[in-house]
């Protein structure tokens, strides 16, 4: 079973990612957020595994684009949900699924299980 890279393609740290893994031997399946969508099912594991404060990415353009009073209204796991789902590029990329079960968020080979 191979890794699930989770993001856009035209992102420089999803490149950079999909780039090291192909170096190590790895060959990743990539999900396009903006051809495939936001997988809910795999979206509340994300949510359970790294928490909606690491998983939303607050310093993105997506997100300094979002009204302020949107922005106020995450405040829980729920709203950060809605938000995700509604904006999927307000999600930390990339998101990899390793075969173990283990969910990695961003560039962070030292982090990986690989």
């Amino acid at each position: 079973m191979d890794p699930i890279v989770y993001g856009i393609p035209n992102c420089d740290t999803v490149k950079k990612a999909r780039i090291w893994l192909a170096d190590h031997g790895l060959n990743a399946t990539f999900h396009d957020f903006k051809k495939q969508g936001v997988p809910a099912a795999e979206l509340d594991i994300w949510l359970a595994a790294v928490g909606w404060e690491a998983l939303l990415n607050r310093k993105g353009t997506t997100w300094r684009k979002l009204d302020a009073a949107v922005q106020a209204s995450v405040n829980d796991s729920a709203s950060a949900k809605k938000i995700m789902q509604e904006h999927a590029s307000s999600i930390k990329r990339p998101v990899i699924a390793w075969p173990s079960g283990q969910v990695t968020l961003g560039f962070t080979p030292g982090q990986w299980p690989a």
